[in-house]
Order: C-alpha cells, then sequence, then structure tokens
C-alpha cells in the first residue's frame, strides 16, 4: 500500500473516525494495528498446541501398540498379530516424531495409518 488516504472515503466512515477522535481513540490503519499481533500469537499458540498433540498422542498409541503387542506376544496368538502391533507402534512412533517437528498433518495420516494396521492385527487373530 502506498499509504495515501482514500479520496472515495463514504460519509459514514469519516463519521466514525471523527466520533473516534472526539473520543480520544486511535482510527484503526496500519501504525495502529495492534489486533495483527495478537492474531499472529494465537496462530503461533495454535502450531504449538497441534505439534504437543501429535506428539503426545504419538507417544501413547506407540506406548499401547509395545504394551499390546508384548501381551499377545506372551499368549497363544499367531506371530502376525504381535508383528502387527509393533509395526503400527512403529509407525505411530514416526507421526510423533514428525508432529515434534512440525508435520502435524503428515503425523496424523501416520497416527491413523499405525492404529489401523495394529486393527488389521489385531483382527487377523
Amino acid at each position: 500500500m502506498s499509504g495515501r488516504t482514500d479520496s472515495d472515503t463514504g460519509e459514514h466512515i469519516r463519521a466514525d473516525e471523527d466520533t473516534r477522535a472526539d473520543a480520544g481513540t486511535a482510527p484503526a490503519g496500519p501504525e495502529a494495528d495492534v489486533d495483527g499481533e495478537d492474531e499472529h500469537e494465537d496462530e503461533r499458540e495454535d502450531a504449538r498446541r497441534a505439534r504437543w498433540t501429535a506428539t503426545g498422542t504419538g507417544a501413547v498409541l506407540t506406548l499401547a501398540g509395545l504394551a499390546a503387542s508384548l501381551l499377545r506376544l506372551t499368549g497363544s496368538a499367531p506371530a502376525l498379530v504381535p508383528a502387527a502391533y509393533a509395526l503400527g507402534a512403529a509407525v505411530c512412533a514416526l507421526g510423533a516424531l514428525l508432529g515434534a517437528r512440525g508435520r502435524t498433518r503428515r503425523a496424523l495420516w501416520l497416527l491413523i495409518a499405525g492404529v489401523m494396521v495394529m486393527a488389521v492385527g489385531d483382527q487377523s487373530d
């Protein structure tokens, strides 16, 4: 933007600016863009929360898959079942790693794929 004022400003907009000037508030403009900083802070907080969620969920699913693999390994289940749980846990661990690095969409899909591998392995029992 060039910073020039708009020559086509309507009367109602001019009246709002006059009202703000009378009330002592600063007019909304590029120099008074405090809301933009708040939006950037909110976006950073959302990204941080998404990374923590992907990492935490991936870690929990990894531990659950490893525990299920160990429990099925000691039982009388076919060898495919504990292997499927271990493979699903490995995929979830990769998802947790990607989530920690900020690749939250890919992490989500890896977590879904890991749980699906575990579910398919459980169905083969």
